[in-house]
Order: structure tokens, then C-alpha cells, then sequence
């Protein structure tokens, strides 16, 4: 039913998307709370952080990556992003949404885009 390309390269991007819409939606009494993490400002880094991998898996799954796929990729990444923030801020139990969050979400998507050619260079096993 599905190929082996589109196991490989689009799976993991369904997977991760929903592995960020589980932990955007997840109640905020249910996620821990330590302060000393959020001096460092820990959040940004992993909203960051997940969004980075997501773009990356995007970009990935295109068979022929052109600069206007990875271009497309990042604004699907970086609007899924804002919707989360909406839902959170509108839909989701006990969450809000974050500008600052929005940003780092958009942060990671970006960077992502930046170096995706570099880390294709250099992880070829993967691509």
C-alpha cells in the first residue's frame, strides 16, 4: 500500500508533527514545573528545538529538494507552529499560547532551513 520511500522520508514528519500537537496539548498541571530551567530559559530552547527536527524531517521527505520545496516546507512548519499557539491559547486545557513561544517555534524552523544543506553534507546515511 505504501512504498518504502514514503515510509522512510514521510512517516517520521507525521510522527513528530503528532508528537508536538501531544505535548502542545497536553494539560499544563500535567507538565513539571522547575524554575531553575526557566532562568535558562529552557522552554524557548526545546520549542526551538522540536521545530528544528520537525522542518528537517520535512525538507527530508521532498524527493527532489528544491530551494522553493525547503521554502514551502518551513512556512507549513513555522504556521503549524502558530496554530499551536492558538489552540493552546484558545482550546487546550490549562495552556496558553506564547508569542515567545511562536518565535523560538519559528527560531528552530528557520535555523533549520539555514544549515538543512550542511546537515545533508554531513549525515548522508540519513538522506
Amino acid at each position: 500500500m505504501f512504498s518504502n520511500r514514503f515510509i522512510r522520508f514521510n512517516v517520521p514528519v507525521i510522527v513528530w508533527a503528532t508528537f508536538i500537537l501531544i505535548l502542545c496539548s497536553t494539560p499544563g498541571n500535567k507538565i513539571p514545573h522547575i524554575s531553575w530551567l526557566e532562568l535558562l530559559s529552557f522552554d524557548k530552547f526545546v520549542h526551538a528545538t522540536v521545530f528544528f527536527i520537525l522542518n528537517v524531517l520535512s525538507i527530508r521527505s521532498f524527493k527532489n529538494i528544491s530551494q522553493l520545496k525547503k521554502i514551502l516546507a518551513s512556512i507549513v512548519c513555522v504556521f503549524y507552529g502558530g496554530i499551536l499557539e492558538v489552540l493552546q491559547s484558545v482550546l487546550f486545557v490549562e495552556r496558553s499560547g506564547d508569542v515567545l513561544d511562536f518565535i523560538a517555534n519559528s527560531f528552530g524552523v528557520i535555523l533549520a532551513f539555514l544549515v538543512f544543506k550542511k546537515l545533508k553534507e554531513r549525515f548522508t546515511f540519513l538522506f
